[in-house]
């Protein structure tokens, strides 16, 4: 190899990482103004101001501000899975590997509010860009994969139903998480109570787990977890605080229609 070629290619792996990096950090960015503002008002000079680049570059590695919005929805589902994907579940304890899952998803809305709020932005625009996605579907099944073998495991040992599904169980979890967590500013005043305080958030992951259990596993099984001193599934203390969502999303959660994670 001449000295011209390998400085040719050398000055082209250099383009390659600058442009993978600066596209890195249009994707934060834009994850960040979008969880802030909506889709509608997230603007693209915002976008670009924070990722410190231009507009143009947005244009150039993403086509539009639409398909800008849809990776940024696929990139933060695929995110979760590899948070997810990090997880040391219990392989011979599958009623300890549901749990871990379940505290898994409670704490990871709470530790991302912007996957929180840029859900609810996009179920408020009635799903319009997660439909033109072609990618969700694909990075849902790794999510109800995982669930469905801890399932299995579980039902094979006859500790969990045999009639549970693992789209319905993580329906279920899903649910509860996001639910809570999207709408917890109504919920403080509507019902009076701190809804983001220590104990409030340790109460409600409980309810999730019971809840869960109760779902799935038989009714010895349930009841016995229900009385157990500790619970199923280690997890670190619930935090009483959280990063807030700001503006645009803050508000229009609050008046949001009840919606599904996913």
């Amino acid at each position: 190899m001449t000295t011209a070629t390998a400085r040719t290619r050398a000055a082209a792996g250099t383009r390659a990482r600058q442009a993978q990096d600066t596209r890195a950090k249009i994707l934060k960015a834009a994850i960040k103004v979008f969880a802030e503002r909506g889709y509608d008002g997230g603007r693209v000079e915002r976008i670009s101001s924070l990722a410190k680049t231009y507009d143009r570059m947005i244009y150039y590695y993403f086509g539009s501000k639409e398909k800008l919005f849809v990776e940024v929805l696929e990139t933060i589902y695929m995110q979760l899975n590899e948070a997810e994907q990090a997880l040391e579940l219990d392989p011979d304890n599958p009623v300890r590997a549901l749990m871990q899952l379940t505290d898994f998803v409670w704490h990871y809305y709470l530790d991302h509010p912007e996957f929180v709020a840029i859900l609810t932005s996009e179920n408020i625009s009635q799903g319009r860009h997660a439909k033109k996605s072609g990618r969700l579907k694909e990075i849902s099944s790794y999510a109800l994969s995982v669930l469905d073998g801890v399932l299995e495991r579980g039902k094979a040992s006859g500790q969990f139903r045999p009639e549970v599904r693992a789209r319905d169980i993580y329906l279920v979890i899903a649910s509860l998480g996001y639910f809570y967590n999207s709408n917890h500013h109504t919920l403080s005043a509507f019902l009076g109570e701190p809804m983001m305080s220590k104990p409030a958030l340790e109460h409600w992951r409980e309810v999730m787990q019971h809840t869960v259990l109760n779902a799935v596993c038989r009714p010895a099984i349930a009841a016995e977890q229900a009385t157990a001193a500790e619970p199923a599934a280690a997890s670190r203390p619930a935090r009483s605080a959280r990063k807030p969502v700001r503006k645009t999303v803050g508000k229009t959660a609050q008046n949001a229609r009840v919606a599904a994670a996913g």
